[in-house]
């Protein structure tokens, strides 16, 4: 095939433009004014007949296009393109699996282009036309009657239109939006008309991409239900939710007219088998699913009368037993697995599977089977396997066959399981919405088989928030992103990958870990004393020319005056001043805060009170040292509240908190940047999946942009406003790109909040309820729905809200114990039990047709799901 092609881009001096097709790549000549053009006598179409151009200079690739074009399936002797450069476009979530596979999910009987025999193709992207809608060109001349005909065009590439005519004479045209059963017109495109004028040469085809119609569409905006999968509920469950009760929770989705299921993070957290594992931010994998989410049946277990009666038991618990439900399980699939095992060990389907995820497979059921062996994740107790290698994991694996066949067989099944629901879940027009947890165990997997992708020597977590005024100790690893990069972060690709099997939207955890993470040293237990990475240190010298010198360890070290010790430990005072200072320092018995808490690790008040004094001092210093930068500081956060900074003079009270702001506030805003946009880009576009971010916390000036560049849905929380200025952020002027919510798994549901601060809770109810009278004492049942009336209604293209909050506004319907109960977790309480689970059945939920009619006429009333 012979091939010219030509494209319109404005490059800078030494650079230029590149077709890449079929693995090659075609230097393109300048024309003028911004035209570039080559030709390719004998060009090689690629199976998936997908092409790019890319921009060069002398230094190599300066940037590629966002997606690359596709050439017609039918191609004669000749073909000209005419093409435009595909750049990142403003609507960019609409281009993901969410909406070309599940929302605007094309009807089966697409619409085929006509006269494919034809010697012009039209071709261009339109993201936003709704499934009962279709594109179709009309114009002058015989071909369209004189603007009386319209040609409907294929939507076989959704979100990609083409149509193929037959053209013999120059003619105007247009393309409208129509009705896509009575191809009544809908929307006309913006501007003016188009004019093809082209004599096309007998044997060759002019495809025509460089013209994209512009359409004034309604922004589109739906709804959604936050809930864990262990907190769902039906008479199928077995004490915890499972992947098969998602399919009723879809039912009930689709009654009430919403389109997106948010879950928490669904891989296998199993560490010690105790209730501490359902922590789900703490998996020992980021691949493998959890066996507490595989319905038994269908997995092969008879459902006999001890089953049925052990189901029944477990499932009236109004909470989840961990514990419990994860043996009972994990009993009955070893049985199963004995007695079936061998059969579909050897069925096509599992072979399949092994074959496509052998690489992570087989490490993680070896991991599994010496987890249990030495009872411990901890993989440096493990002897001679506390190294990795892949050589004796494949030993081991042969060695242990029956053993490691056994968690590769639970995988198949939950794979198989979470799959049918997704079919069902995207059949009936429901997106699922996972969660990528920002961190990784450090007892896990992936720790143990990429060491050299983590830093293990330290600990993330977050500073001071909302959440927790000594910060957030995750306790996770930090990435080594220079050795991820090294491969162009092949590990995350994987992740991501396996997420897209599953998932059409997925929630980034704490995405401002991708432009700097918060670490804290291994010795430390609070969030205070860390530091975030990358960074821009204060050096010793800058530091020394503020005022702050250094070099005696008075400003990098606690305050250990009488006055200080008197004031955190009172009648213990004396008792540490003889005890645990020696020589003007705290012995080592002392010296870091983790050393501090195995010395009081009691539950009775002395223990209590050394260990909880001990951890306030160690936090009072005013400069933290770069562990990997000697001699350089960072500002400690929070510093203003501690002895330390109160020891100061004014004038170095106001220098040091005029550098506080700057360090934390702006220097570092064009360094994180640079930083996020190394890492961010390659890794969401290496799916289909819309990206949402959870930007909570201290947000650096810099993150807004690169999430808006990127197509990444902020997250607005109306208890969390973005602005310093407002107490309460306003849902009315939310941003059309983000997901808004009542709250997350980490905050208090509705009720429950209306009831943590009542001064708080007057303060919201005059200001954004505009409510007069007494403030209600309870969150009453109107008060919900007027709260969640005004999120449904704010600009937000996904209001995701979590489901206590949808019941809270029915007085029947809504859980009638105390509200706190229906908290998932507590971010202050490191070892928190996650277990709530919805009160009543999704089956029950599904019955309550005035409920849920109430609910779809709230959703389709603000404008959602249509």
């Amino acid at each position: 095939m012979r091939l010219q092609s030509s494209i319109d881009y404005n490059t800078r001096w030494g650079e230029k433009v590149v077709l890449r097709l079929g693995g090659k790549a075609y230097d393109m000549r300048y024309i003028y004014q911004g035209a570039w053009q080559v030709e390719i006598e004998d060009a090689a179409v690629p199976a998936d007949r997908k092409y790019s151009y890319e921009i060069w200079n002398e230094g190599g690739l300066v940037r590629s296009e966002w997606r690359p074009h596709v050439l017609p399936a039918v191609l004669p002797e000749k073909v000209i393109l005419r093409d435009r450069w595909n750049a990142h476009p403003s609507n960019s979530p609409f281009y993901s699996s969410l909406f070309t596979d599940v929302v605007f999910r094309r009807h089966r009987s697409k619409l085929s282009a006509s006269a494919p025999q034809g010697n012009v193709t039209f071709v261009f992207d339109s993201a936003e036309i709704r499934p009962d809608q279709a594109v179709a060109i009309t114009g002058s001349g015989k071909l369209f009657g004189d603007w009386k005909k319209m040609v409907l065009l294929s939507d076989e590439q959704f979100p990609q239109w083409s149509v193929t005519l037959n053209v013999k004479a120059p003619f105007e045209y247009k393309f409208v939006v129509v009705d896509r059963k009575s191809h009544e017109p809908v929307l006309w495109e913006e501007g003016g008309n188009h004019f093809f004028a082209e004599t096309v040469p007998s044997g060759t085809l002019v495809v025509v991409g460089d013209i994209v119609p512009k359409f004034n569409t309604l922004p589109w905006r739906g709804a959604g239900t936050a809930i864990p999968v262990f907190s769902l509920r039906t008479a199928e469950s077995f004490g915890v939710g499972e992947f098969h009760d998602i399919k009723k929770m879809v039912d009930w989705a689709v009654a009430t007219g919403q389109n997106v299921l948010q879950l928490l993070p669904i891989n296998d957290t199993t560490m010690t088998g105790k209730w501490q594992d359902s922590y789900p931010y703490n998996a020992n994998t980021t691949f493998a699913l959890h066996p507490q989410f595989i319905h038994l049946p269908d997995a092969g277990v008879k459902a006999d009368k001890a089953y049925k009666a052990l189901k029944e038991e477990l499932n009236a618990l109004p909470e989840v037993d961990y514990e419990r439900v994860n043996n009972e399980k994990a009993r009955l699939l070893h049985s199963t697995f004995g007695k079936i095992g061998d059969s579909v060990l050897q069925s096509d389907d599992y072979v399949s599977f092994m074959q496509k995820n052998k690489e992570w497979l087989v490490p993680y059921a070896v991991f599994c089977c010496l987890r249990d062996e030495f009872g411990t994740p901890d993989f440096s107790k493990w002897g001679k396997m506390a190294k990795y290698t892949a050589k004796k994991v494949a030993a081991y694996a042969a060695d242990h066959k029956k053993d490691v066949d056994y968690h590769c067989w639970v995988q198949y099944c939950l794979d198989a399981q979470l799959k049918d629901a997704v079919q069902y879940a995207h059949s009936h027009g429901v997106a699922l919405k996972g969660d990528l947890p920002i961190g990784i165990s450090r007892t896990s997997v992936d720790a143990w088989a990429y060491p050299e992708l983590y830093h293990l020597d330290s600990q993330a977590g977050a500073p001071p928030d909302a959440f927790s005024v000594f910060g957030q100790n995750w306790g996770f690893p930090t990435y080594n992103w220079e050795k991820m990069s090294e491969d162009g972060f092949a590990w995350w690709k994987s992740r991501m990958h396996k997420m897209s099997e599953y998932f059409d939207a997925f929630r980034i955890d704490h995405i401002l870990g991708f432009f700097r993470i918060w670490e804290i040293p291994m010795d430390a237990v609070h969030g205070l004393l860390g530091y975030f990475n990358p960074a821009l240190p204060y050096s010793a010298d800058e530091l020394s020319e503020m005022g702050f010198d250094l070099s005696d360890g008075s400003l990098t070290t606690s305050p250990l005056d009488d006055a200080v010790i008197e004031e955190i430990f009172g009648d213990l005072a004396a008792e540490v001043k003889s005890k645990y200072i020696k020589d003007g320092k705290l012995v080592p018995a002392v010296a870091t805060q983790r050393k501090a808490v195995e010395k009081f690790a009691g539950d009775d008040d002395k223990s209590t009170r050394l260990r909880e004094g001990f951890l306030t001092l160690l936090d009072d210093v005013l400069f933290i040292e770069d562990p990997r930068k000697r001699g350089y500081y960072h500002p400690r956060i929070s510093a203003q509240s501690t002895f330390s900074f109160k020891a100061l003079d004014d004038y170095r009270k106001a220098t040091f908190t005029n550098l506080y702001n700057d360090f934390f506030y702006h220097r570092h805003n064009e360094f994180w940047r640079d930083s996020a946009m190394s890492k961010l880009p390659s890794l969401v576009g290496s799916t289909g999946m819309l990206t949402c971010g959870e930007d909570l916390g201290m947000i650096p000036a810099c993150v807004p942009s690169v999430m808006e560049e990127l197509g990444i849905l902020s997250l607005e929380i109306q208890r969390m406003p973005k602005s310093v200025t407002e107490e309460f952020a306003d849902p009315d002027k939310y941003p059309y790109m983000c997901v808004c919510a009542t709250g997350t798994h980490d905050t208090n549901p509705l009720r429950a909040w209306w009831e943590e601060d009542r001064d708080l809770t007057a303060k919201y109810y005059y200001s954004m309820l505009h409510g007069t009278g007494d403030v209600p004492y309870f969150c009453e049942p109107w008060v919900c729905e007027r709260i969640l009336t005004s999120h449904v209604k704010s600009p937000a293209m996904l209001c995701i809200l979590p489901l206590q909050d949808w019941l809270s506004m029915d007085g029947v319907l809504r859980y009638q114990g105390n509200p706190s109960d229906e908290r998932i977790n507590v971010p202050a309480i490191p070892r928190y039990y996650w277990r709530y689970r919805m009160h009543l059945p999704i089956e029950m939920l599904i019955g309550e047709s005035a409920f849920n009619d109430r609910m779809k006429g709230m959703i389709r009333g603000a404008g959602r799901g249509v």
